[in-house]
C-alpha cells in the first residue's frame, strides 16, 4: 500500500514561488505514475503535472507550462513541485497522487493513491 504525505503549501503573493513535497512509501517494483492535482471547490479536479517514476516522461497542463516543474528524488522517494510566477488562479488544494503499474499519466483510470492535500493560496 503506497502512502503519500504532502508538505510545502502556504500563502504567497502573485509572482512568488512555492515548492511542494510529497514523501512516498510502500513502493514495489515497476513504473508508477505520480502527479500533482489541484482542486477548487465548485470546479473539477485538475491534473497539473505528472511523471513516470522510471523515466523522464512528463505531462504538464497548459495552464502551468513554463512556470511549474516536477522533479523526483529517487533516493528519498520524494516528489517535488516547484511553482514559480504564481498567479491568483493557481489558488487551490494541491494533492499528490500515484498509481501502480501499468498506468497512464493522464486520461486513464483515476489514480489509486492520494495524499491529504496541501493548500496553496496566491493573493493579488
Amino acid at each position: 500500500q503506497l502512502q503519500l504525505v504532502e508538505s510545502g503549501g502556504g500563502s504567497v503573493q502573485a509572482g512568488g514561488s512555492l515548492r511542494l513535497s510529497c514523501a512516498a512509501s510502500g513502493y514495489t517494483a515497476g513504473r508508477y505514475c505520480m502527479g500533482w492535482f489541484r482542486h477548487v471547490p465548485g470546479k473539477e479536479r485538475e491534473v497539473v503535472v505528472a511523471i513516470y517514476t522510471t523515466s523522464s516522461i512528463t505531462y504538464y497542463s497548459d495552464s502551468v507550462k513554463g512556470r511549474f516543474t516536477i522533479s523526483r528524488d529517487s533516493a528519498k522517494n520524494t516528489l517535488y513541485l516547484q511553482m514559480n510566477s504564481l498567479k491568483p488562479e493557481d489558488t487551490a488544494m494541491y494533492y499528490c497522487a500515484a498509481d501502480s503499474p501499468p498506468c497512464t499519466l493522464v486520461g486513464g483510470h483515476e489514480y489509486s493513491y492520494w495524499g491529504q492535500g496541501t493548500q496553496v493560496t496566491v493573493s493579488s
